[in-house]
Order: C-alpha cells, then structure tokens, then sequence
C-alpha cells in the first residue's frame, strides 16, 4: 500500500477494484485513501476524504457509490459521513448522523438506504439508537432503536432482506443476543440468543442462508467456537470450533462458499495463521501461514478473479505497508506488488 495503516476499512467496488480508507498510521489518523487494481496488480491512490477517521462504518450503495460514517476523529468521535464517487474518485460530504458514533454497523436496505446501528460514543456511552441515511438526500433520519444497546457487534443482511444484528459489548460486559430489523415496519425484534457472549467477533451470510459467527471475546475469554443461524428457524446452534481462538480477524466468504479466516489476536500473541469453514461438513482446515508477522486489524477482501488480497498490520510490534494475496483454488499465499503510482481519477 502507499501508506501503512491500521484500523482501516476497505471494500470492493463494482469494476473489480478494492477501495481502502482511513485508519491510524502509528502517528495520527488518516484521512487518505487508495485503490488495489487487481488487473494492473498496482495501488493506486486517489482522492482523500475530507476527515481523518477511524473504527467508522462503512458500505456500498446501490449506484457503487461507497459511505463512510462516523468514527474516531482527531479529538471526538465523529458524526460526519462522506460518500465516495469512484467514477470521478473524489469524496463528498453529506449530511451528518443525528449521534455521533464508532464502533457500529452500516447496512444497506433493499429500498436502497442505508441502516447505522449501535456504536458507543465514549467507552461508558453505548448506544441502541440506528438511523437511516436516504442516500437521495443525502440525510439521515432517526429509526427504532434496537433492544439492547451494543458496540462492536456484527449485522447481516438476511436472504429475506432483513438484518441480523448479533452480540456485542454492552454497559460494562457483552451479551448474546440478537435481533432482527425489519427494513419494511422500520421495527426491531428479539430474535434467538447466541450460545456464547461476544464481541468483535465475524458474521458471514452462507451460500445456504444461514450465518456463521465465529470467535470473539466474553470478556474472560477469547473465543474459538463458532454458531450458525437458521433464518427458518430463528435459531443459534453450535458449529465445528476453529482451531485458533481469535478477535480482531477477518472472515471472508470465498466463491467456493467456504469461510476464509486470517489472523487475529489471542493472549499470547498476534495471529498469522488462517483457517476455512467448510459448511458442507462444518469443520475448520488450518491452510498455513501468512509472510506478514502481523495480522490484525486488517483487511481482507475477495478479487474478481477469486484472490483474496489482504492487507494492512497491527501497531503493537511494527506497522508495514505490506500486502498478499490468497489463492482459493491452490491454497497459495503470495506477496503482492508494493508499488506507488500517482493520483489518478478512475
């Protein structure tokens, strides 16, 4: 990458690139952005946002346009957003949240808004509010609050097109359950309860509509084990536990349908091993280990040609600009190109 950074955010954009933004350099906050071509094998950098942010939501919009949402600013925490135009690769403010708020989820609706949920506003503040953004008016409105308040948490946008929100911490400790939003009677409702407490754990909808959670932290522990949802059922029931309890690591849905999980945190130490759910027989293969020696607090997003890049380090021993990819089909890590180019508009 062109810059090394932590607590960062990426996501893929609709003609193949991944957009990366923001995060904390070990030094100050960023406000910078580039862009992982995946046809070029170059980063390229364009057009920074208008604030330094990091711990902020983000996602895509219906017309490819990509939201970043509240935050940790350089002396609060933020309640500005900015959407991303690609085709001209600049950013744009819009209107701001009615609370600001970090360490929440941002979903977009099939009507085509976008659902912010949760958060905290300091480490004593965690909010239940959510609200919507009409990305047509670039204005938010104030929605149901959810039942339980929650920061750090996880929400999937279901099959019926309802999100799940799942888990977080919560006034002091962390709790397991979970609840549905139903985008049509803008309503929150309780939904089954999780089989363990946790926070800053992964959620990812599967090619057979249900949901794995997988690790997290109880405050006492950091968790190995992972669950399923059944929408049809509206139930949690356990699953095969990874090999490696982690937080801080990412899941990736690859297009074999298998879960890609990488790196993490645990109490003795940072994480560069990686592991994949197989729903079919629902157990966890460990596949090697990444070059990086750091791996938290990164990102790690799927390719059009199936790759997944991985990119960004922990703060805690060395911050690097390194990046690899993973490649499903031959179970190859390999490290990818570290070249800067100029600004380009896309």
């Amino acid at each position: 990458m062109n810059n090394p950074r932590f607590s960062h955010k990426a996501f893929t954009l609709k003609d193949g690139k991944v957009l990366v933004i923001g995060g904390y350099d070990n030094k100050s906050l960023l406000s910078s952005a580039e862009l992982y071509d995946p046809f070029r094998e170059l980063w390229i950098k364009t057009g920074g946002m208008s604030t330094a942010r990091s711990h902020h939501a983000i996602t895509i919009l219906a017309d490819g346009k990509v939201l970043a949402a509240g935050g940790d600013g350089d002396r609060d925490v933020l309640s500005s957003a900015e959407l991303y135009n690609p085709l001209r690769g600049e950013w744009e403010n819009i209107g701001n949240m009615n609370i600001a708020r970090k360490s929440c989820t941002a979903s977009l609706l099939s009507n085509g808004k976008v659902l912010v949920a949760g958060g905290r506003l300091n480490p004593w503040s965690i909010l239940e509010s959510a609200e919507l953004l009409d990305p047509s008016t670039g204005m938010w409105a104030n929605t149901s609050d959810m039942n339980y308040p929650r920061a750090m948490h996880t929400a999937t946008v279901l099959e019926n097109l309802k999100v799940l929100v799942a888990g977080g911490s919560c006034c002091g400790g962390v709790i397991n359950s979970s609840e549905l939003y139903d985008p049509l009677t803008e309503s929150w409702t309780n939904t089954g309860s999780l089989n363990h407490r946790r926070f800053q754990h992964t959620a990812t909808l599967l090619a057979n509509r249900k949901v794995l959670v997988a690790g997290g932290h109880n405050i006492d522990n950091i968790l190995k084990s992972a669950e399923l949802y059944n929408p049809s059922t509206s139930l949690w029931t356990e699953t095969g536990s990874m090999h490696t309890p982690r937080i801080d690591h990412t899941a990736t849905l690859l297009k074999n349908g298998k879960v890609l999980v990488i790196g993490g945190n645990v109490r003795e130490g940072l994480r560069t091993s990686a592991e994949f759910y197989d729903p079919l027989t629902e157990s966890w293969t460990e596949i090697g280990i990444f070059n990086i020696k750091q791996q938290q607090q990164h990102i790690a997003s799927v390719l059009t040609n199936g790759k997944v890049l991985v990119a960004g380090e922990d703060y805690y021993v060395s911050l690097l600009n390194n990046a690899e990819f993973y490649d499903s089909p031959n179970e190859v890590i390999t490290k990818a190109n570290k070249e800067n180019t100029t600004l380009l508009k896309n």
